[in-house]
């Protein structure tokens, strides 16, 4: 096997993109393309800022993670056992979708697109403590980018390639060509053998009681500095999400159409994103992981900075492309360094639990940022309108950064090497 800094096994390096495409294809069109549909028909800011309801089972998934970590077959896979049947319910969603855009049911549409969330939730439970159980220390950096490029891929794809191929084969089609992919890793997965966890304290063969997963649980979080942690995670985002869930509609009433936003926010702001999440990787791969979330952190300040500049000083083709790439550039970096740091303070013995709740908390985090950020931003009920919303993320995300001293105190000591055997006498 390779090591030091050098790449995963490739098998792995796939598998995870893969896993994580086909997860960020229902996400890619709720985010890109939902809002951009609803509010070309007329759509309040107010009304599009609920939209961040149907990913709900994303902030909830801690509730039934310990069920991962609990109950599973050993003969097809402690996480085999939950990826595969969440992927065929997730296929079914999507076929479910494609019939609700038929009938032009758009409560059916939006309660297809909160199971698709249910079941590719459900899933990324197994799937983080996949990459927990089987991630060597040194690995983390690469690893959490190959998995967060995949997420992207698939918004990419469900947000943008399919919205624009929609005009050749219908709103139906699209979530057709989404249940065809999910099948496709579905049936990669089925034939992929599920390696044994990396940490040898990781139990294998037998299924702990529910008292011993409840005992780590409790463990986990009393553990010194879980609270600046958990603290720490939440807040990373609420400024960034502020300012996102409201910049699409920002761009449409400054004359943009939802085909230029499409390309621009869902095409090549994701592939922006892409590349700043692989730079974030290797960043996170060469320094350490808290530093790199501090330098990520502090350089997405400037496209942020850059929003509040356009709402304040006015739009110009030149400075939205430039405004726009910065930011999902930056924003996809410090992505991948968070992800990175929250694995390194996970529990492996509850990895798919423990990697769960931190993720839950960053999604309530950016949950709660949307619902926010629609909601003060409506002018027209009398909200304070885009440039003041678009400052107020800028000062949220100056003011984490001020969490990172207290974290780093409050970091666990690094683990003592144990001693070497001594020779016998005899």
């Amino acid at each position: 096997m390779l090591r030091g800094h050098m790449r995963l096994p490739s098998s792995r390096l796939r598998l995870l993109c893969a896993l994580y495409f086909v997860q960020g294809l229902p996400f890619g069109f709720q985010v890109n393309a939902l809002p951009t549909y609803l509010r070309a028909r007329g759509a309040s800011l107010a009304a599009i800022g609920f939209l961040g309801l149907l990913a709900s089972p994303w902030m909830a998934k801690a509730l039934w993670a310990p069920l991962v970590d609990r109950y599973y077959s050993e003969r097809i896979g402690r996480r085999k056992s939950w990826i595969l049947p969440m992927q065929a319910l997730l296929a079914g969603a999507c076929v479910c979708a494609s019939l609700a855009m038929n009938v032009g049911s758009l409560p059916l549409l939006l309660g297809c697109i909160f199971l698709m969330n249910l079941f590719a939730a459900t899933q990324d439970i197994a799937v983080d403590g996949f990459a927990v159980d089987t991630l060597e220390p040194e690995e983390l950096g690469l690893g959490n980018a190959a998995q967060v490029v995949g997420y992207k891929l698939g918004m990419m794809t469900g947000g943008g390639l399919l919205v624009w191929a929609s005009a050749h084969i219908g709103w139906s089609g699209l979530f057709l060509a989404m249940a065809g992919l999910c099948l496709a890793v579905f049936a990669w997965v089925a034939a992929f053998r599920e390696p044994p966890p990396k940490n040898t304290s990781v139990p294998t063969g037998t299924q702990r009681t529910w008292s011993e997963v409840r005992g780590e649980i409790v463990h986990a979080l009393r553990m010194p500095g879980t609270g600046w942690l958990l603290l720490f995670v939440l807040t990373y985002k609420l400024g960034e999400t502020m300012s996102d869930v409201i910049y699409k509609s920002f761009l449409i009433d400054s004359g943009y159409v939802p085909a230029q936003i499409g390309l621009l926010v869902g095409t090549w702001g994701i592939a922006a994103s892409l590349i700043g999440s692989v730079a974030g990787g290797l960043l996170a791969s060469r320094v350490p992981l808290l530093k790199a979330v501090a330098i990520t952190g502090t350089l997405r300040l400037v496209p942020l900075a850059g929003r509040w500049l356009l709402a304040h000083s006015g739009v110009t083709g030149t400075n939205v492309i430039a405004v726009t790439l910065a930011e999902e550039f930056f924003g996809g970096a410090l992505t991948t360094a968070m992800f990175a740091f929250m694995m390194s303070r996970v529990d492996p013995l509850i990895g798919a639990t423990h990697y769960t709740l931190l993720a839950s908390v960053e999604t309530a985090g950016k949950g709660v940022a949307g619902f926010l950020g629609g909601w003060l931003a409506d002018a027209h009920h009398g909200g304070w309108g885009y440039a003041s919303v678009f400052m107020l993320g800028l000062v949220l995300s100056v003011g984490f950064l001020a969490l990172l001293e207290p974290l780093r105190r409050s970091a666990p000591p690094a683990p003592t090497p144990a001693p070497a055997p001594q020779p016998s006498s005899g």
